[in-house]
């Protein structure tokens, strides 16, 4: 498969290239996510945390179905694979993460402008172009790329080896995958966008689950201060710490 900068490939990278491309990741991300992500409604996934924090398997989606939340965990295993010396997504807790996003006003589209005309071929500059809230955008793409797989691959995309999966996202980066109903470069985006900031956002939100993404990068987290450090070239000596205290 050929490299792109964005996409996992089937054969696991050194460490080196895996924390260059988490660093990357990071600094491409909002600047809130490390800290506050999406000011989200804890709720019902709230009160679940401290059980999901214990066993990540025993966290119960309150919004994709069980069909979306495998093709989810898919997704975002492919997106930010872990290997034998650090964790990955999963690990991390990134698919609780959205799943909690989906109840937040930010997830049904109140936080921006959602009137026509929208167009999709639109650039960036102009903002979010399409009538689907990004709930919406996740439950009807799930479902078409599921649908194309089947199409394609004769099985679901859970099913798929790790390099049918990687082939498959390189497509949807590039808006070649077809799909149904949902533009493929705007369900990639999503999908990396949350992944990303799943993986460093402070584990209050589901995701960065004993604070795994800071360690991978050296990030300090929610220290009052660490800027004597920040122009020497040398490894923080201390661990990140997380808005509620916790250290890692």
């Amino acid at each position: 498969m050929s490299k792109s900068p964005q996409t996992p490939q089937a054969d696991a990278p050194t460490a080196t290239t895996r924390r260059a491309f988490l660093r990357l990741s990071l600094a491409v991300a909002p600047a809130a996510v490390a800290l506050g992500a999406c000011d989200g409604q804890q709720g019902e996934a709230g009160r679940r945390e401290a059980a999901s924090a214990a066993d990540p398997a025993l966290y119960q989606p309150t919004y994709f179905s069980a069909a979306e939340w495998a093709c989810l965990q898919a997704v975002v295993a492919r997106l930010i694979p872990g290997d034998a010396q650090d964790p990955g997504a999963l690990e991390a807790g990134v698919p609780e993460y959205i799943d909690r996003q989906m109840g937040t006003p930010w997830a049904a589209g109140r936080l921006w402008f959602m009137q026509g005309p929208f167009q999709p071929d639109a650039p960036a500059t102009l903002g979010y172009q399409l009538r689907l809230a990004p709930r919406e955008l996740y439950r009807l793409g799930l479902a078409d790329l599921d649908q194309a797989c089947r199409a394609a691959h004769g099985k679901a995309f859970t099913e798929l080896d790790a390099a049918a999966q990687d082939g498959v996202l390189q497509q949807l980066e590039a808006g070649a995958l077809a799909l149904a109903q949902v533009p493929p470069k705007a369900l990639f985006g999503l999908l990396l966008a949350n992944a990303r900031e799943g993986f460093f956002s402070d584990p209050r939100h589901g995701g960065n689950r004993d604070l795994v993404g800071w360690k991978l990068i050296g990030f300090p987290g929610a220290r009052a201060d660490f800027m004597d450090w920040v122009e020497r070239d040398v490894a923080y000596p201390l661990p990140p710490v997380s808005i509620d205290g916790v250290r890692g």
